[in-house]
């Protein structure tokens, strides 16, 4: 991972300065920021970042009437801390280009902590009166992630409520006055959807080769709105994978297999600002979303005679809400929630194991989530280069029995899980 970002850091520097011209130069403005978090949590949370993204608590671990999780954790880290640059370079067939690199130390590697490439693109632009188109080639953020975040303090940036993934894609947006559209295509790099291990382990691993192996790409299409303060977007994200090549029939043999997961994600994203006030809002039919940090994925729904398993996306409704207020002092409000609604196909039961074969963000983890939610409040003080905040996140999750559609059953056990995260943040940018 570490050569990759380095590769992908030299390419985007090296195609601006390809485009500029005799006497013309391209422009390097350095910026970033040192940041440190100091994190507590009440009990033993899912996390990814050396514990710094956090998701949600985990269900009780219990063995001889004591909860294995209900255990305080706390750190401090400043393994998030960015160093990027911002590119600006000549005019080439009419449009201006530009391009972006940026870093950090939040990959993870058998030195605990190594370089990850967060944006590394070029972009050509061109504004005329009432219009205005762009085409980005190289790694951003997804379409779905949007061109605002919620203002949470916690690195996440409100996920697993707001879809999050920076990944490779060719995107071009125009605007014709306050309309636009937006439509990308997408690969996957450090943010994965899960599958089987193996054509003969059905358990669950993240990788790029379920995408890949796919050949087509992830799809993005939305339709944008702006005016005085308003931004608005209707999407539908569409993906495909490949979770297997090759499987064991019912004869013992090895036979190659075209399995294909197919799944559609509708969003609708507004938000509101003027002056010191901001209300930011997302909502989402999910379906197979674990590649942008949700806890929704696919299982398998029936079986053939050569090993071949047929997919059904599992399906979660999502959204947010965020409001802000201030400006030297800033107060923050962020409500997630949740909700999961299974497969629209019974799932297969596996005569072998007696299982469901389900494959989602964190594994078999969280494959008996019923629902999260989360309310966070915050408040930060911003003065020339130095942002200090506190907020406090209050975060849910119900667990429950599986049924046969992926769902939680009503007549079963069910019980909410509730983890407290307080996070305090200092942060001095350049």
């Amino acid at each position: 991972m570490k050569r990759t970002a380095v590769i992908f850091l030299l390419l985007a520097v090296a195609s601006v300065a390809a485009m500029a011209q005799d006497g013309e130069k391209v422009k390097v403005k350095p910026y970033g920021f040192v940041r440190n978090y100091l994190n507590f949590d009440s009990r033993q949370t899912y996390t990814v970042i050396g514990g710094e993204y956090h998701m949600l608590p985990y269900d009780r671990e219990i063995r001889d009437g004591v909860d294995l999780n209900a255990v305080p954790h706390a750190q401090l880290q400043a393994l998030t801390s960015r160093i990027g640059l911002a590119l600006t370079g000549p005019q080439w067939l009419g449009m201006q280009s530009s391009g972006r690199v940026e870093g950090d130390f939040g990959g993870f590697g058998s030195n605990n902590t190594v370089l990850r490439l967060r944006l590394a693109y070029v972009k050509l632009s061109r504004q005329t009166e009432g219009r205005y188109g762009e085409v980005l080639l190289g790694q951003d953020w997804h379409p779905l992630s949007g061109e605002v975040m919620p203002e949470v303090l916690g690195m996440a940036a409100g996920a697993p409520f707001r879809p999050h993934s920076r990944t490779p894609q060719l995107r071009a947006t125009a605007y014709w006055g306050s309309f636009g559209l937006t439509a990308a295509l997408l690969y996957q790099l450090q943010y994965m959807n899960n599958g089987p291990t193996s054509a003969t382990d059905a358990t669950s691993t993240a990788s790029i080769s379920f995408a890949n192996n796919a050949l087509l790409p992830e799809a993005f299409l939305g339709v944008n709105f702006k005016s005085r303060g308003w931004y608005a977007q209707l999407g539908i994200d569409g993906q495909t994978l490949r979770p297997r090549t090759h499987a064991v029939g019912t004869d013992g043999k090895v036979h190659k297999v075209d399995e294909h997961v197919w799944s559609l994600t509708p969003t609708a994203y507004a938000q509101y600002v003027s002056g010191m006030w901001s209300v930011k809002c997302r909502t989402l039919l999910a379906a197979n979303t674990s590649h942008l940090n949700q806890l929704v994925g696919y299982a398998v729904v029936d079986a053939d005679a050569d090993g071949t398993w047929h997919y059904s996306p599992l399906r979660a409704a999502i959204g947010y809400l965020n409001l802000a207020y201030g400006k030297k002092v800033r107060g923050n409000l962020f409500l997630g929630y949740m909700q999961n609604l299974g497969s629209r196909r019974d799932l297969w039961l596996d005569p072998t194991t007696g299982s469901y074969h389900i494959y989602m963000k964190g594994g078999e983890t969280f494959t008996h989530l019923h629902c999260i939610w989360r309310i966070a409040p915050s408040v930060s003080y911003n003065a020339r280069a130095f942002n200090l905040g506190l907020e406090y996140e209050l975060t849910g999750a119900a667990y429950g029995n599986i049924g046969p559609n992926g769902r939680i059953r009503h007549d079963g056990y069910r019980h909410t899980v509730v983890g407290h995260r307080v996070c305090a943040l200092v942060k001095y940018n350049f």
